[in-house]
């Protein structure tokens, strides 16, 4: 692969790095290189606009939040605070951090050696989730919840240098956030992505929008990065994480990602030990995953699954005929034979959606409030007649776009556009466009109907939710969608989401939720597809890996076993 499609200039860099001959070992466990494909480029590695699962899995390496998820059971457990308080009230936390964490060394700084960081950093990024043009994408998690954050955002920032009301630094090390009311999953909230820390330099060096430069606390350091071919990550020799033995993390000397589309070459090159793990499954060759042994018995690679907190759904554009009348979009949603896509399609390596796009296996969420979308096909053909196309006569063509480069999603656009043509008598064609083009056409409002998806940020309903919350829709259709990509509004959504977030209590807070969702069933801004269940192969070298419900990718305590991978 690498021979075949990589340039000479960036081969020097995927060499670059200790060799196994010079991996540092500490006790049984042994350092090395560890290797990742990733099929999608990556959109963004700025924490703030962070929305994209590959972006997810491998920025989590170079940036740290104040809490973090831990990478087995997603509990919450200290990150850049060593500790914190909450007051009896439930709406002060008080963040104690660290001493002596330091930036990532980078030309951003003076002389290239990375500061300490402080309190200042924090207020600093928290102040720019609440930034307009800076947090946009962010500004959700702090909406309505961070006491004076709507007021900030609404006035583009406010005065130059004054920090949201609810944000405070205490001292060098102690940071405070005042909530507007209890917030039961704020410190899930703390740990999501939006909230990483990163030094101010970053965007005085590197602009607004870093899209090429990275610079965190985390356990390894960008040294090397082309866009849509590759990327190295190091080891941060200064990193402040020990094991329980006190042994300094992180064991491995380097993460190195190339960007190769195809997923069969991706497999092959996996099965040749090219790679040290596989994160997304190509649906052309599950045969042969659920085969670990190879043809002479031995043992080819480990498989890690688990059900995921990931939702796909087909995104309408409400805006233009004919997906404009909610009738058309019921009946496109209640066309579809989800069963058949999960069983047929996908091998079983999906749940379909039997509610709305909340994924299941959330606890107290009360999917049973949200009604179902079934393959009601007779249904299907009634509304469309009711919108004026009985049998189909009349209406007008239609293309379904995505990007092709995930889990089955070619596959499964083109079973679903039968299943419109068989059941509708629709014409829908397909699109298969590159992710970049396929978002930037998404975001813009130029598709009317396409492929969509999300894995949860954070295990709560309400990340899910966001996603069609109306504060969260850009309505002005020059400008791009951020967060809502449907643009949908509804009072009566909004109005429950609030609801939601302003709850003291938990049961109060999902049930709010539930009600929002259901009202989605009706308006159907998208239509629910299936959930997938996440997967990984590992090299049988690879030790502690762990795979969890929103696939947060921790390399700060793996190693690779002494020998050859």
């Amino acid at each position: 692969m690498r021979a075949a499609v990589l340039s000479a200039t960036l081969l020097v860099l995927l060499s670059c790095g200790n060799g196994p001959e010079k991996r540092h070992a500490l006790g049984t466990r042994h350092g090395g290189v560890f290797n990742l494909n990733e099929t999608e480029a990556l959109r963004s590695i700025y924490p703030l606009t962070i929305t994209q699962a590959a972006s997810f899995r491998i920025m989590a390496q170079v940036y740290e939040g104040l809490v973090a998820f831990d990478a087995q059971d997603l509990s919450i457990i200290p990150g850049l605070a060593e500790r914190w308080e909450v007051d009896p009230s439930g709406t002060t936390y008080t963040f104690h951090l660290r001493e002596g964490v330091v930036f990532h060394d980078d030309p951003a700084f003076p002389e290239g050696k990375g500061r300490t960081l402080t309190a200042d950093d924090v207020v600093h990024c928290f102040n720019s989730i609440c930034t307009q043009g800076i947090g946009d994408g962010a500004f959700w998690l702090f909406q309505d919840r961070v006491l004076g954050a709507n007021a900030h955002y609404a006035s583009s920032g406010g005065e130059a240098g004054k920090n949201v009301e609810g944000i405070e630094k205490v001292d060098n090390l102690t940071v405070r956030i005042r909530l507007t009311s209890p917030v039961s999953n704020f410190l899930q909230i703390i740990a999501h992505q939006g909230c990483w820390i990163w030094p101010r330099e970053l965007v005085d060096a590197y602009g607004s929008d870093p899209a090429a430069n990275a610079i965190g606390t985390g356990p390894f350091r960008m040294k090397a990065y082309v866009p849509g071919e590759a990327m190295v990550l190091e080891r941060s020799a200064g990193y402040w994480g020990v094991d329980a033995e006190g042994h300094q993390l992180p064991y491995l000397d380097a993460v190195r990602i190339t960007f190769v589309t195809d997923k069969t070459t991706e497999f092959r090159e996996f099965t040749q030990g090219h790679l040290s793990a596989m994160l997304e499954l190509p649906v052309e060759h599950l045969a042969d995953l659920r085969d670990s042994v190879g043809a002479d018995g031995a043992q080819r690679f480990t498989m890690l699954m688990r059900p995921a907190l990931t939702s796909q759904y087909f995104g309408f554009n409400a805006r233009t005929a004919p997906f404009k009348d909610v009738r058309v979009r019921r009946a496109f949603a209640l066309a579809i034979d989800r069963r058949f896509l999960v069983d047929s399609v996908l091998g079983g390596m999906a749940e379909p959606a039997a509610h709305g796009i909340v994924a299941p296996g959330l606890e107290h969420y009360p999917y049973a409030l949200v009604p179902g979308v079934p393959f009601a096909p007779d249904s299907a053909r009634k509304l469309l007649t009711d919108a004026g196309f009985p049998n189909g006569e009349g209406f007008p063509p239609v293309q379904l776009q995505l990007n092709a480069d995930g889990f089955g999603y070619l596959r499964v656009a083109e079973a679903v556009q039968a299943m419109y043509e068989r059941e509708l008598h629709v014409p829908v064609s397909i699109s298969v466009v590159t992710a970049d083009r396929h978002w930037q056409r998404v975001d813009m409002g130029q598709a009317l109907l396409w492929r969509d998806g999300w894995t949860a940020d954070h295990p709560d309903p309400e990340n899910f939710l966001a996603l069609l919350y109306g504060k969260n829709a850009v309505l002005d259709t020059t400008l791009p969608a951020s967060i809502n990509k449907p643009r949908y509004f509804s009072e009566d959504f909004d109005a429950h989401f609030a609801k939601a977030a302003a709850a003291h209590d938990e049961g109060e807070r999902m049930h709010e939720l539930a009600a929002a969702e259901a009202i989605t069933i009706v308006d159907m801004p998208v239509a629910p597809l299936y959930h997938e269940r996440a997967a990984y192969l590992v090299g049988l070298g690879v030790q502690d890996l762990h795979l969890n419900a929103i696939e947060y990718l921790s390399l700060r305590a793996v190693w690779l076993r002494k020998g050859p991978l």
